[in-house]
């Protein structure tokens, strides 16, 4: 990609973290720290990769997304507000009765939500459901769905697995949010999932570990899914934890915190002062 175009992608990746921050804010509870660190991925997707459209968000020839991590919904959230599929000031209505934006992806309430998930395991087997389902009826749609890292520990997500490679899902393109952070601590401490990147391939797909925060090994590992042939996708995305809220990052304890009123304006003002730098570039 062109310079212009990476740095609107660094622009909209910070005014989506501001949103997860003030979507976390006023709903006093919800997951900033995981939402934060998938935010790169969130936008790269729904500012490059997706064939979408926000006036039509059940077009039946689009791209579909399912948030397997669904608790990460924030993130989610204010990437649909920046594209387009409702206003940003749904964000501060977060988890509030009655309001748009629950705690969890609702498929029959949020325009541009394609799977319901939260139940930690199941995203990955709905995501492979609809890519078979494309294949079944000759679409050119693709599927993709994020992953937490802490998640695969969940036996149904390698069942899923196992599924794809077996039906040859090769418009099935994986993303692990690869953290290192779960709710009980490190994640390699809690089950130690690792090599993450070899029981994949174990399991016939191929594979690519990236920088989860570099828009060019996004857009890298992105293109060469796309040539992968008879196989499903992963790729493995090294991120931090609460990325770009100094407090937050590599903080175990912010992975389902809100933040108070203090915290709150801290992070407000330097995710403020980032887009503001990118602005000014």
């Amino acid at each position: 990609m062109n310079s212009c175009d990476k740095q609107q992608l660094k622009t909209t990746a910070a005014k989506v973290r501001l949103g997860i921050i003030e979507g976390v804010y006023n709903a006093k509870s919800g997951h900033p720290g995981g939402s934060l660190s998938a935010a790169d991925i969130f936008t790269y997707l729904y500012f490059k990769e997706l064939h979408i459209d926000p006036q039509n968000p059940k077009d039946p020839d689009r791209d579909r997304f399912v948030l397997s991590k669904g608790h990460c919904a924030p993130g989610l959230y204010a990437a649909l507000a920046q594209r387009g599929y409702f206003s940003v000031d749904e964000l501060k209505k977060l988890r509030h009765i009655g309001a748009m934006l629950q705690g969890h992806p609702d498929m029959k309430g949020t325009p541009g939500i394609d799977m319901s998930s939260g139940s930690l395991g199941q995203g990955i087997s709905a995501a492979a459901g609809m890519a078979l389902a494309g294949k079944i009826d000759n679409k050119d749609y693709r599927v993709y769905s994020l992953l937490g890292d802490g998640e695969i520990e969940e036996g149904q997500v390698w069942e899923a697995a196992m599924f794809a490679s077996h039906n040859n899902l090769d418009n099935l393109c994986l993303i692990v949010d690869f953290n290192g952070l779960q709710i009980d601590g490190p994640v390699s401490e809690v089950a130690g999932p690792e090599p993450i990147d070899k029981k994949f391939e174990a399991f016939g797909f191929d594979v690519q570990t990236i920088d989860g925060h570099d828009f060019d090994a996004i857009e890298a590992a992105f293109a060469h899914a796309k040539t992968v042939k008879s196989k499903p996708s992963v790729i493995i995305a090294k991120t931090v934890k609460g990325k770009g809220v100094s407090y937050m990052e590599n903080q175990v304890g912010w992975h389902g915190t809100a933040p108070n009123k203090e915290q709150y304006e801290t992070a407000m003002q330097e995710l403020t002062a980032a887009l503001h730098e990118l602005e000014g570039c």
